[in-house]
């Protein structure tokens, strides 16, 4: 296959999170098919509800500026498959991504033909396969990998991890993890491994106990992450600045000072636990100093998480953020809050249908003077008209399109350029 045929193939296994199906076993065999390259390399293994992807992203930019080869893995991606899998900060090539594709295609298929397996590996489980090869043959010296979904049963938990972490556990994809904060944070705390140390960070008293709980079971050192910074707003010169923080972390005796290069209070914690991350891997004989992590958490990068564009100097700044929760809309609203209350707020608004978007609008919505609600290409989307009756009390002008492209063009045109998109 080469790259679009292969993209057109994973796709075509199913939906993400439709076709999706939580379990190790395919990924074992799968795994045992290809040379089990999971185990050719050490693991930084991460799980949570919100905060995970900007985790590793920070804790992957650290690794880097101490000179250590890293692989990146995470989902979803924003523009292009190949994102999902990076190492030294760049993706995996087309070429690579077809190749290893075709072969853990090939591998899948002869499971079923084996009758080791009744279906084909999912979208996920082939994805994940994938970067474990392209990881082993780099040769790279660590993994970074962000959970898809849950952590227990998900495919990237045969990992060999050095470290965990749990970032803040919420509640979100019920109808998989469970009804309650106990059970999805059950879900999240199945990535914990005997022995290896877990960098927690700072949780809601439930979803705590039972992270701890399965700790002291698996006799699993516990480290509380996000008691040792302390930050402070970086001094604003221009529009970017907004919601930047600069932190002074005192860690394992070492006094780290840092300019967080992601925008949002929320990235503090998410800091602190990379940072976590960091001192547990460098008391293991990791060169990592100081110095590099003051530099992996000012140099990161992390596309879509409260992310700041221009387009042009006769246009509003365009504010890019993928909340997907109640939780990451509140963080949001907390953004908005923050640093454009007094600012005219246009807010392009489309949700995945099976989120809890009554909760998610209730919260973002009168932040707004205009709403925009909008269609969104995916089989899971709910419908701009619902969209448009949960905005019916809200006191902002209300506009309704069908696609993305046709919102983002309305919003930029009725949006002053002293506004916000």
């Amino acid at each position: 296959m080469n790259f679009n045929e292969s993209v057109s193939y994973l796709y075509g296994l199913g939906h993400e999170i439709l076709a999706m199906k939580l379990g190790l076993e395919t990924i074992r065999l799968l795994a045992e098919s290809c040379g089990n390259p999971h185990l050719e390399f050490n693991a930084v293994h991460i799980a949570g509800t919100n905060g995970k992807g900007s985790t590793a992203a920070f804790t992957d930019s650290i690794l880097r500026a101490a000179g250590i080869r890293s692989g990146l893995y995470t989902s979803p991606h924003l523009d292009s498959i190949t994102e999902r899998i990076m190492i030294g900060g760049k993706g995996i090539s087309p070429d690579d991504f077809a190749r290893l594709a075709t072969l853990v295609r090939e591998k899948g298929e002869g499971l079923v033909s084996d009758g080791a397996l009744q279906f084909p590996p999912t979208f996920f489980e082939q994805i994940t396969m994938i970067a474990y090869l392209f990881f082993a043959e780099q040769g790279i010296d660590l993994a970074v990998l962000e959970v898809g979904m849950g952590g227990r049963l998900d495919a990237t938990n045969i990992c060999r991890p050095v470290v965990t972490a749990i970032t803040p556990v919420g509640m979100d994809h019920q109808q998989y993890l469970g009804d309650t904060l106990a059970k999805i944070a059950a879900e999240k705390a199945g990535i914990i491994k005997r022995g290896v140390p877990v960098i927690i960070a700072p949780q809601k008293e439930e979803a705590l106990e039972v992270v701890l709980a399965r700790a002291r079971e698996l006799e699993a050192p516990a480290i509380l992450s996000g008691n040792n910074c302390q930050a402070v707003p970086v001094q604003i010169s221009d529009i970017f600045d907004r919601g930047k923080y600069r932190i002074t972390c005192q860690s394992g005796g070492l006094k780290i000072e840092s300019k967080l290069n992601l925008r949002g209070r929320h990235q503090i914690l998410n800091a602190c636990t990379a940072i976590r991350i960091s001192e547990e891997l460098a008391g293991s004989g990791w060169p990592i100093s100081p110095d590099a992590v003051s530099s992996g958490l000012s140099s990161v990068e992390w596309p879509g998480r409260l992310e700041m564009i221009t387009l042009s100097d006769d246009k509003a700044p365009i504010l890019l953020d993928g909340a997907h929760n109640i939780d990451g809309a509140g963080v949001l609203r907390e953004f908005l809050d923050d640093h454009f209350h007094d600012t005219p707020v246009t807010l392009l608004f489309g949700a995945m249908a099976d989120k809890d978007v009554d909760a998610m609008c209730g919260v973002l919505f009168p932040a707004a003077r205009i709403i925009i609600t909008t269609n969104v290409s995916n089989p899971r989307a709910e419908s701009s008209e619902k969209l448009s009756t949960l905005a019916a009390n809200s006191q902002a002008e209300k506009l309704r399109t069908e696609s993305v492209t046709e919102a983002i063009s309305l919003g930029l045109k009725i949006t002053p350029p002293t506004g916000l998109l």
